[in-house]
């Protein structure tokens, strides 16, 4: 696999930076009533807390708290260890059902970009534990750690939720894809087509 990798200029880093905070301010303002409305019914619908935290590896490996809605059972993972989302899991709850095809359970990850933990667009953060299996059996893995982890990615427009190690090594060739070609007009082009395939739930679970 050939990796050319062309990071951003330091005034292209800005503006990404700033289109970031101005895409999650405008977001946030706009669907608060929506994310209010959320909250509510995964409160009524399952027993647990509203969001579910979780530890991602983000920029050169560093580590963060990630937030999402929860879609889930609470404590989904806890006789299994981390595994990865199945079709028709068992463990999604009703209004998880309707949330994720949608990815209205990724929006709390707005925050994570005001924070500066993640950009709108960039390679999907991973967990700890699969990042240290991944980066021994795929070889260039540990590149997506050379830039920002994003909410939505080249690979989540292009590709499916990873539900195999085959899976995840077609992604990593459209995230290193994205990280040699990195520029902002890209990032719109993926931020609208983020919109369409979520219109169209496309790649859901």
């Amino acid at each position: 696999m050939k990796v050319v990798f062309h990071p951003l200029s330091h005034w292209e880093q800005i503006q990404k930076r700033v289109m970031d905070m101005i895409i999650a301010v405008t977001a946030l303002f706009v669907l608060s009533p929506l994310l209010a409305l959320i909250a509510l019914f995964i409160k009524v619908d399952n027993p647990g807390p509203v969001f579910y935290r979780q530890k991602r590896v983000g920029l050169r490996g560093k580590e963060f708290m990630l937030y999402k809605f929860r879609s889930m059972i609470h404590n989904a993972e806890k006789h299994t260890g981390p595994v990865w989302a199945r079709k028709n899991d068992s463990r999604v709850t009703r209004i998880g059902r309707i949330m994720r095809p949608y990815r209205l359970d990724e929006l709390p990850q707005l925050i994570n970009v005001l924070m500066g933990d993640m950009s709108f667009v960039g390679p999907r953060p991973e967990r700890p534990a699969f990042i240290a299996r991944l980066k021994k059996s795929i070889p260039f893995y540990s590149l997506r750690l050379n830039v920002h982890p994003g909410i939505t990615g080249l690979a989540q427009v292009k590709h499916s939720y990873d539900a195999s190690l085959d899976d995840v090594k077609k992604k990593l060739s459209y995230d290193l894809e994205y990280i040699n070609n990195m520029s902002i007009p890209l990032d719109l082009k993926i931020f609208l087509k983020t919109v369409l395939t979520v219109v169209k739930k496309e790649g859901a679970l």
